[in-house]
């Protein structure tokens, strides 16, 4: 019998890779996981293997074509962003893979910051060491050998695809994040390249991002992921972009918040206007044309998965706690463990509980950590130019199903929250660009095809006082602390 037309999205994160197969609808049959190690070597460092990104992509990939039922039609993928893979003509990795949680390259901001104005002008983007440029920059002064050696230098899901059809290639969304791409005119920014010193030879051909073919699936790998041989790859695109398609995020001026590890908050924009003085950033959509601007957060459920750690305690114990009053003298906590990007751009920043007493007790100073978090969000949200048009928060899952954590952010971010019912939205918007770029769909239908949503929380009249005084007090708190460096 023959089987029902299916799509294969890859979605490569930071410590797993997700495979989701979606019939041609959009519509969810089948997931899988499989985890990977982030090592850091040195502090200040975030790497992982290639190889091992390989071996879960393969074993996620089988797994959910094998669930799914589905005859695939075409693969799509999307990543983490930022990261620099160097690796020779046939692919191989000649250095294990630099992370976007990696700030080694901060000397080699310096660079940056002698060019002329005019040149910085075109990345409409603050400067970050966590971003590819610097890291490519920091490789080629400390690790000659290895870049004198290679090829190409690749963002993460753009080596996978390497393995998949056998050719280089970079695409747009995930481009523009790397501080070597003219955002304005869509292209590499080879005048840029050439006086920070490196070799323009090693940025792969660029594709559209929005659904292009990017080659065809080579016979082994085929067989290893259980699909068919020669059906075509899609050029994918940044997770960021790639999850606000698969979340239905499509109208400009929608603002959507996404929290795991890190938290983002995200709107469409129709012109490449940046403001990197505010810290936030400004790079391709995938869609055939527009932007996004985003204001990061590094610090969201990893700071609280540090919390949680170093009490003991469970998740469901920790988001309980959000349901607990805050009392006027409970402690504030500053969740700056690793730096923050926006709206601060400082990697040195550190975290604080400040105002603890001998009386404060243990769902006390939880609930203090999911605040002083929700606090975070909202100094990134007010720093994000036109998010404060926004009368409502688009909520795609991740750290945010808890329903006390979701009123805490309500309450705080001063917005209704609307969730979006898609468990996967980069894997299912890989999925979609499957879908255009094997002529399954049209953008048309991508844009009909958004999941459903419905509002989850809204913001509460009572307490709102407190929460406006809470976090002035919290923000003088970061203040001070920086200040005592």
């Amino acid at each position: 019998m023959r089987r029902a037309p299916g799509l294969l999205g890859l979605d490569l994160g930071t410590g797993s890779t997700k495979a989701v197969v979606t019939d041609v609808e959009g519509a969810v049959a089948a997931q899988a996981t499989r985890p990977y190690d982030v090592v850091s070597p040195r502090p200040g460092w975030a790497e992982s293997d290639p190889a091992a990104w390989w071996e879960a992509v393969v074993a996620a990939a089988a797994e959910a074509t094998a669930r799914g039922g589905l005859e695939i039609r075409a693969v799509g993928l999307s990543g983490q962003m930022h990261g620099v893979v160097l690796a020779a003509a046939d692919g191989s990795p000649l250095r294990p893979a630099i992370l976007h949680a990696d700030s080694r390259a901060e000397a080699e901001l310096e660079a940056y910051r002698r060019l002329p104005s005019a040149v910085l002008d075109r990345l409409a983007n603050p400067l970050s060491p966590n971003m590819a440029g610097p890291l490519l920059l920091w490789t080629a002064r400390h690790e000659p050998a290895a870049y004198g050696r290679a090829r190409w230098m690749l963002q993460p899901k753009d080596w996978v695809r390497l393995r998949l059809t056998g050719t280089a290639h970079a695409e747009p969304s995930d481009a523009s994040a790397t501080l070597l791409y003219d955002v304005a005119h869509d292209g590499w920014d080879l005048d840029l390249v050439a006086r920070l010193g490196l070799r323009a030879d090693l940025l792969a051909p660029l594709l559209p991002s929005s659904g292009a073919a990017a080659g065809t699936l080579r016979r082994d790998v085929a067989a290893a992921l259980g699909v068919s041989v020669g059906i075509p790859v899609a050029a994918g695109g940044g997770d960021t972009p790639v999850a606000a398609l698969g979340g239905g995020l499509t109208a400009h001026g929608d603002v959507q918040l996404t929290i795991g590890s890190s938290g983002q908050v995200v709107a469409l924009r129709d012109r490449p206007v940046g403001s990197p003085a505010t810290g936030t950033h400004l790079y391709r959509a995938v869609t055939p044309h527009g932007w996004y601007a985003m204001a990061a957060v590094l610090n969201a459920g990893l700071a609280l998965d540090w919390v949680r750690r170093c009490l003991g305690a469970e998740w469901t114990e920790v988001y309980n706690a959000a349901a607990r009053p805050a009392t006027p003298d409970a402690p504030l906590f500053l969740p700056h463990l690793t730096g923050e990007r926006t709206p601060y751009l400082d990697p040195g920043m550190r975290g604080a509980w400040l105002g603890l007493a001998l009386h404060h007790d243990r769902p006390t100073v939880l609930r203090a950590a999911l605040e002083g978090t929700a606090f975070g969000l909202r100094d990134a949200l007010e720093a994000l130019p036109g998010a404060h048009a926004a009368r409502e928060l688009r909520l795609a899952r991740g750290g945010s199903t808890s329903p006390a954590w979701r009123q805490l952010l309500a309450d705080v971010l001063r917005r209704p929250l609307r969730a979006i019912d898609v468990s996967a939205a980069s894997g299912r918007g890989a999925a979609l660009l499957a879908g255009i770029a094997a002529g399954e769909l049209t953008w048309d239908d991508a844009r009909r095809l958004a999941p459903a949503s419905r509002i989850v929380a809204a913001p509460g009249e009572d307490d709102r006082d407190r929460h406006e005084t809470r976090f002035a007090a919290w923000r003088s708190g970061v203040r001070r602390l920086r200040d005592l460096r």
